[in-house]
């Protein structure tokens, strides 16, 4: 009966907008057959998770580090190698996402690889590779951390390798540049580096160079980083401080520095106390890794537990079949799983469903009632709370996975209705003292905004801040909504005015998370629309006609991540499910089923669902470090479709329901 009035107002609807929609009639069917594909995707304790599909990178790095190691599995590296020439573009090159163009880590990183893997310089991957990679400027034009990896291999001299002191963590808050004012992500990845900085375990590979791949060969002039053409600027005074740095280093090799003996053994218990209770340190692939490396630095056996657990927590991240491996930059489950509940409860599959309990039983056994490392920066008298991305990382709860989790048990009251609210309300506080001075919320931490440490030598991996974003901030105001905080709320008034002062002059908002302005965009017109925000004022009007002007012929919506290099192609990629899913959900925030680009958004999930419910999509719409490091979740192209099949249904159904 429910799919016939919503087949009836559809028809309706195409009436007055003269568009074709045989297909979206079948809006009911669409709807049911991606619920049963997620349904059958759940795993049996609850959870759903999808791979995190990533560049040649991470499997190139194993292959390097199982060389430094001398730990080759012949047959490991078969499958890793033909996953490398799987991802090679036709002009020889390795790109870092979908359909974008070579880049110079991530080509040299391959290229070594292979070489290391037994291919030879002639074979004709290799010389395609090796013009790509000169094209592109050769190894001096790889980024700080890259370099390391090469120096641990000596294919790089370590006195160009910009100097990680352990003496940092020495550094007491009160100080303006402290370790604490770095983002998350970066103190997990540099404790370990500044080990490795320390012992420089450097292992020579026989008879193996990337001698062809320094266009002026070994010279200053190449080789170090560059100066700003004015004389006095942050980045020439950290420049002149590494040098300092390198000559203390001299001391510290010698035995004689004043405070290394202290620092190295504070970085050391620093990150054995961070693997407890984490898939790995930081439960991230790049802090992982260095941890390895740097617990052998420091003189562990491979028999060590601590070893041996970084081993194993690595290899889990891999996906090893007959014939090729690939390997995940961490994993999902608490992000996926809150938005598949999210998807499902709203498209219909009641709250008492057995599997949707399982799934928010399963939310709230995440909780981490642990004062983490959230606390230096926010010393706020709340009480521990909060949720991670990955299955256990109790030290790095964050905003964003706090907020998903939040809209999904919101919908779900459970057998234990009270212990649901109990965690529910714990996260809201929680969450809200996260509010940064301007008015937004970031992911990991307060206020995490430093701009001066963007200048550090080794910050060119562009991730050194955690700085709030348009889209997470728009997405706790889409909680504060549910929960009917009013618009002069002070938090509220706050954020409000922070989400302004960021929208772009063309009314959109860059996406930090998520790829990108139609991310952006949609996040904040979701979230103002439940926070009873006027969606008829001027700016939000601006937003919307933006997301129709790239809006695409076939009716689809579509962005690379070239948009984060220059925003001139916003909204130009080719169309995607997950992407069109955004744009729907932020035209459906203006109340009007019969806006013709809304209709055809939807047409467009309908027409191009698969008969099992899935979708295809090939593009990479997640985002981990803006031109650096990106992310496909393959979860994205089936939960967020059905969400804006359903916010459509709903909002079709308004008018009856009236």
């Amino acid at each position: 009966m429910g799919n016939r009035v919503v087949a009836k107002q559809l028809t309706n609807v195409g009436s007055e907008t003269a568009v074709n929609l045989n297909s979206v009639a079948e809006l009911g069917t669409a709807i049911r057959r991606s619920q049963e594909h997620l349904l059958s995707l759940q795993k049996p304790d609850g959870y759903w998770i999808g791979e995190l599909m990533v560049d040649c990178t991470l499997v190139a790095d194993m292959i390097a580090y199982h060389h430094w190691d001398g730990s080759v599995d012949p047959k490991w590296q078969e499958k890793a190698v033909r996953h490398l020439l799987s991802l090679q573009l036709p002009g020889g090159g390795w790109n870092i996402y979908y359909g974008g163009p070579p880049e110079v880590n991530a080509t040299i990183k391959a290229y070594l690889a292979l070489k290391l893997a037994g291919m030879k310089e002639t074979d004709p991957h290799l010389l395609k590779a090796r013009s790509v990679a000169l094209a592109l400027g050769g190894v001096p034009r790889m980024n700080t951390f890259s370099k390391l990896y090469l120096a641990l291999l000596g294919l790089f001299p370590w006195k160009y390798v910009p100097t990680i002191p352990c003496e940092v963590l020495l550094i007491g808050k009160w100080f303006h540049v402290n370790f604490w004012e770095m983002s998350n992500w970066s103190r997990a990845m540099l404790v370990p580096l500044a080990i490795i900085n320390h012992f420089k375990p450097t292992r020579p590979i026989p008879n193996i160079s990337l001698d062809e791949l320094y266009p002026e060969g070994y010279h200053e002039r190449d080789l170090r980083l560059p100066r700003d053409p004015q004389l006095i600027t942050a980045r020439n005074f950290f420049l002149a401080l590494d040098k300092l740095h390198k000559f203390a280093e001299l001391w510290a090799q010698a035995g004689i520095h004043p405070f290394r003996k202290r620092a190295l053994k504070k970085a050391e218990e620093w990150m054995i106390e961070r693997c407890e209770g984490s898939d790995g340190l930081g439960a991230i692939f790049p802090a992982m890794l260095n941890s390895l490396i740097a617990f052998k630095a420091l003189g562990y056996p491979n028999d060590h537990p601590y070893v041996k657990r970084a081993e194993q927590k690595l290899k889990e991240l891999e996906h090893e079949t007959d014939t090729t491996v690939r390997i995940e930059p961490c994993l999902s489950p608490v992000w996926d799983t809150a938005i598949v509940t999210i998807a499902l409860r709203a498209s219909g599959i009641p709250a008492n469903d057995p599997r949707i309990e399982k799934a928010t039983e399963w939310l709230i056994n995440k909780e981490i009632r642990f004062r983490g490392d959230w606390y230096h920066k926010n010393p706020a008298p709340v009480e521990p709370s909060g949720w991670a991305f990955e299955f256990e990382n109790k030290w790095n709860p964050d905003v964003d996975d706090t907020a998903m989790v939040l809209l999904a048990l919101r919908l779900v009251p459970t057998k234990d209705p009270a212990r649901r609210d109990a965690a529910y309300k714990r996260g809201l506080n929680w969450m809200l003292t996260f509010q940064c001075k301007d008015g937004g919320w970031a992911a990991f931490d307060k206020d995490c905004t430093k701009n001066i440490l963007t200048k550090v030598p080794f910050a060119d991996h562009n991730a050194m801040l955690d700085p709030e974003c348009a889209d997470i901030t728009a997405r706790i105001l889409e909680v504060l909504g549910h929960e009917h905080f009013p618009l002069d709320h002070p938090q509220v008034s706050k954020a409000l005015n922070y989400i302004r002062s960021q929208q772009e002059p063309d009314g959109s908002w860059f996406g930090r998370w998520g790829v990108n302005y139609i991310y952006g965009t949609w996040q904040v017109l979701r979230g103002l629309s439940v926070l009873g925000v006027n969606m008829n004022e001027p700016w939000l009007l601006k937003a919307r006609d933006w997301l129709e002007s790239v809006q695409h012929e076939d009716g689809g919506w579509g962005e690379r991540c070239d948009t984060y290099e220059d925003p001139v192609f916003k909204g130009r990629g080719p169309s995607t499910a997950s992407q069109t899913a955004w744009a729907v959900m932020g035209l459906c925030a203006f109340g009007d089923p019969n806006r013709e680009s809304l209709v055809r958004g939807v047409e467009y999930l309908i027409r191009t669902q698969n008969p099992d419910g899935s979708w295809t999509e090939d593009e990479t719409t997640g985002t981990g470090f803006p031109k650096v490091f990106y992310l496909k979740y393959d979860m994205y192209r089936n939960a967020w479709p059905l969400l804006a099949l359903a916010t459509y249904r709903d909002l079709v159904a308004k008018p009856k329901a009236s």
